[in-house]
């Protein structure tokens, strides 16, 4: 089985911490440190969230501020609407934003929001 690792930077790693925990991820400390946490989201899906120093050490350019520019959507499925309608809430409730409104296509049911640094999830 593949594993995805999302990189992100972030300004603040303990704000991060509190917010993915808050959404029931869990953080693998063995990959973790000041500067970076490994945000477990499932079995093969991690982020792993970093301060821009550090991120910059993996990357040459720019660092795109994601709350001036959408530099990537990050969609991740559920199980329920109600799941979906869940994780928005707690997500607005713990620092995230809201970016775009509920889209309900009948087979397909999704919510929207940005977290703490402007990175723009997607339940679906």
């Amino acid at each position: 089985m593949r594993s995805i690792f999302v990189n992100l930077p972030v300004e603040d790693v303990a704000v991060s911490r509190a917010f993915f925990t808050a959404l029931g991820c869990s953080i693998n400390e063995q990959f973790s440190d000041e500067n970076t946490a490994c945000v477990v989201i499932a079995e093969n899906i991690v982020a792993m969230v970093m301060t821009p120093t550090r991120f910059a050490d993996f990357v040459e350019g720019e660092i795109a501020d994601a709350h001036k520019t959408t530099e990537v959507l990050i969609a991740l499925s559920a199980d329920s609407r109600e799941e979906v309608d869940r994780m928005r809430a707690t997500a607005l409730a713990h620092g995230g934003s809201e970016w775009k409104p509920n889209q309900d296509h009948g087979f397909m049911y999704g919510a929207s929001f940005a977290d703490p640094d402007g990175h723009v999830w997607e339940v679906v």
